[in-house]
């Protein structure tokens, strides 16, 4: 997870060393680098370059300067002004900024190795610490240099022999120059879901067998959807008293959406979990708001679509992840309380597809039974976005990144005995009526 943001007490001590004397690395800089940056910025995770020790961040001191004060690094979209806090916000404060712009204007110099604080003890190759069990193919796929890959698929048959709750999952592939994001599925025994595909093998589906579930097909009887990998978004592990079920007998499936670069790779990718060592008191579901019948005009540079759910019954709102593709413009979350009151709980103006974060609240929001969760999403298909694959096609739901999607992904915890099927409904017309865990 990505760290929180400093206590007031160490951003007190910080603004009197910057106005008191000489900012150094080992005194007052890698305070700062250990809590906001080498989460990313070590060996083997997604920064380009480490800054573990003074000779690997000196540098990149002016760098560093200018990439926290124009808000760039570390990543964070969520506007200022949210009425709820974020746990995981990594944004720096005012002092820790003045630290790093007196540390590169006074020559970023060392200072005292004494003053260092204790080396963060990082798990090598997982964020959320080490894992009780790690899910890999048995064979690696080759990506090829060339040419558009389609969304690949990959079964782990018979992964769980007995109800399991995970309270900790992460996903790593081994080649992430090329993959563009991975979701693990569970697959239910009592599902149909790819069953003609074979299993320890790599595969395309056809367009049917990846049509939605049929309405009538519960939810959690179909897949769940357990952990998503994209450039930004790390490990999930709840706290105490939740976890996500997994029951006896499911299968876990992968989804692999690999782009070519002009080299060859070759990827297994691992799936990590935490398991809880009892029945939690709450259960963890990811679902999401969706509009899968979107249609972007040419050439336009702000166009919106909407959709909404209405729980059915009460819950907790643990975190939320907006997906869009290159196109993508701004996203926003809203809800509307049985009372009539509104409020808007994420705004993100400037939606980057190069980072799919999550954005998990300090203090899960309670979700009221008739409560709405309502998103908006906007699209510049204009010549004026640099992005923008070709702005004289109309543009529809698709997987590749040069279509679109909207998914306002929300995680939300709830009574363990509770049937997840009857949790929520949607509420729009132009959207269908399916569960959210049917998002590709």
């Amino acid at each position: 997870m990505v760290a929180k943001s400093v206590v007031c007490v160490f951003a007190l001590s910080l603004a009197g060393t910057v106005s008191g004397g000489t900012v150094t690395f080992h005194k007052d800089v890698e305070p700062v680098l250990q809590k906001h940056c080498q989460t990313c910025h070590r060996p083997g995770e997604v920064g380009p370059m480490p800054l573990l020790t003074y000779a690997e961040a000196r540098p990149w001191a002016k760098s560093i300067k200018q990439a926290t004060a124009t808000g760039r690094m570390p990543p964070w979209g969520a506007a200022q002004g949210a009425p709820h806090a974020f746990g995981n916000d990594p944004r720096l404060s005012q002092d820790e900024l003045a630290v790093l712009r007196a540390w590169a204007d006074g020559g970023a110099p060392e200072g005292n190795p004494k003053d260092a604080p204790k080396p963060k003890q990082w798990v090598e190759g997982w964020d959320m610490g080490e894992p009780d069990r790690v899910f890999q193919p048995s064979s690696p796929y080759k990506v090829p240099a060339k040419g558009t890959v389609e969304y690949t698929y990959y079964i782990i048959p018979n992964a769980f022999k007995a109800d399991t709750w995970v309270k900790g999952v992460e996903i790593r592939p081994e080649a992430r120059r090329v993959v563009h994001h991975v979701i693990a599925y569970v697959r239910s025994p009592k599902s149909s879901w790819l069953k003609d595909y074979p299993a320890h093998t790599y595969f395309v589906p056809d367009h049917r067998s990846r049509e939605e579930k049929p309405r009538e097909e519960k939810a959690h009887e179909w897949r769940e959807f357990l952990v998503g990998y994209a450039p930004g978004y790390r490990s999930s592990v709840w706290q105490s008293g939740r976890a996500k079920f997994v029951a006896a007998g499911s299968d876990l499936v992968y989804e692999i959406h690999f782009t070519t670069n002009g080299t060859e790779f070759e990827d297994k990718t691992l799936v990590g979990m935490q398991f809880a060592k009892e029945p939690p008191a709450e259960r963890v579901m990811t679902n999401a708001v969706m509009n899968p019948r979107i249609t972007i005009p040419p050439g336009a540079d702000d166009h919106k679509e909407e959709a909404a759910i209405e729980m059915l019954q009460p819950a907790k709102l643990v975190a939320l992840n907006p997906h869009m593709h290159l196109r993508g413009k701004a996203f926003e979350y809203r809800l509307t309380y049985p009372d009539g009151r509104q409020e808007t709980i994420l705004s993100v103006p400037k939606y980057d597809f190069n980072w799919q974060l999550n954005y998990e609240f300090s203090k899960p929001l309670e979700l009221p039974k008739g409560t709405k969760i309502e998103c908006t999403a906007w699209w510049d298909n204009s010549p004026n976005n640099p992005y923008n694959p070709d702005p004289k096609v109309e543009v529809k739901w698709g997987d590749q990144s040069w279509d679109e999607m909207m998914a306002g992904f929300f995680e939300m915890a709830f009574d363990r005995n509770v049937d997840p099927s009857t949790l929520y409904r949607y509420v729009r017309r132009n959207t269908p009526q399916q569960s959210a865990s049917a998002v590709r």
